[in-house]
């Protein structure tokens, strides 16, 4: 079963890295270049699942995942983290602010298919 997926990075280069690991794996990607268009995209597209990048303009990932998961909509779709920022108290914030996991930059194809995987 093919789900759909969506990823949000503010880099351009990231955000084709993810994307094509996604579907590689065989998921449909949506993706948003920020916070607030990530938002937005979730409660438009109702993905099955967020990959979402922490360090971003506008609104950052902790952020935009508290809104997701506060609105009716939206708060069944899992948010994972990708960050380079990706020590002990960033995972337990990532925890806190309602993200399902959280994943460090550079990261391995295995590490995103296996959140799929956890995930769906």
């Amino acid at each position: 079963m093919s789900n759909k997926i969506l990823v949000v990075d503010d880099s351009a280069a990231d955000l084709q890295n993810l994307k094509s690991i996604v579907v590689k794996a065989g998921h449909t990607v949506i993706t948003a270049s920020s916070g607030m268009e990530a938002v937005n995209k979730a409660k438009e597209m109702k993905p099955d699942m967020i990959f979402m990048d922490v360090i971003m303009d506008n609104k950052d990932g902790f952020e935009a995942c508290r809104e997701i998961i506060s609105d009716k909509d939206t708060k069944d779709i899992p948010v994972v983290f990708v960050s380079s920022k990706c020590q002990k108290a960033d995972r337990v914030w990532a925890e806190l602010q309602g993200g399902k996991g959280l994943i460090g930059k550079p990261y391995t194809e295995e590490q995103i298919v296996e959140q799929i995987n956890a995930h769906s």
